[in-house]
């Protein structure tokens, strides 16, 4: 990497480091629509702590890149910028122009995405039907799984949103023959 190249580099990593914490600095708090809660219908909630919470998801994801950009105005002053954590190998300029933040090559760059994580609510809060309470009225839960009996009767979903090939779906509509489809 050329010296020229290196200091566009630069520029461009303090440009977006300034960017980020005057955004991060200057966050607009979301009003609440209202005074109270008390008499408040519960979509206003919902929304209220929607906008809360992806006004701090941001924030995150803000703190997350200026520590990234950070770490890689680090690297230039040690002079290992451009070169792989890993095994040391040059970096290419492209991908260095893509993504400046980048401290490893592609070949040692995380390429899994996270799906197996779930959110931490989950550990608390159990489904409606799977885990009754003894001590809850009847009337209130539903114990049974009543959303199977009532899909058997039909829902939304067609041949084009089901998985698998469309020979198994032969027989998705009941009664239907060959000469109908005419």
């Amino acid at each position: 990497m050329t010296d020229q190249q290196m200091k566009q580099l630069k520029k461009q990593l303090t440009d977006q480091l300034e960017t980020l914490e005057d955004r991060v600095e200057h966050t607009e708090e979301f009003e609440r629509t209202e005074l109270s809660n008390y008499d408040n219908h519960p979509a206003d909630n919902a929304t209220d702590l929607f906008d809360q919470e992806r006004g701090m998801a941001l924030t995150q994801f803000k703190e997350e890149e200026i520590d990234d950009i950070k770490a890689a105005l680090a690297a230039m002053e040690e002079g290992t910028y451009g070169k792989c954590a890993v095994c040391g190998k040059e970096i290419p300029f492209e991908r260095m122009e893509a993504l400046p933040t980048a401290l490893t090559c592609i070949d040692h760059a995380d390429h899994e995405l996270d799906m197996e994580s779930r959110p931490v609510e989950e550990d608390v809060l159990q489904g409606a039907t799977g885990q009754p309470v003894e001590k809850e009225d009847g009337r209130i839960r539903d114990f049974n799984d009543s959303f199977e009996d009532v899909e058997d009767f039909g829902s939304s979903d067609g041949p084009q949103d089901q998985p698998g090939d469309d020979e198994k779906m032969k027989d998705f509509y009941d009664g239907e023959k060959e000469n109908d489809k005419e």
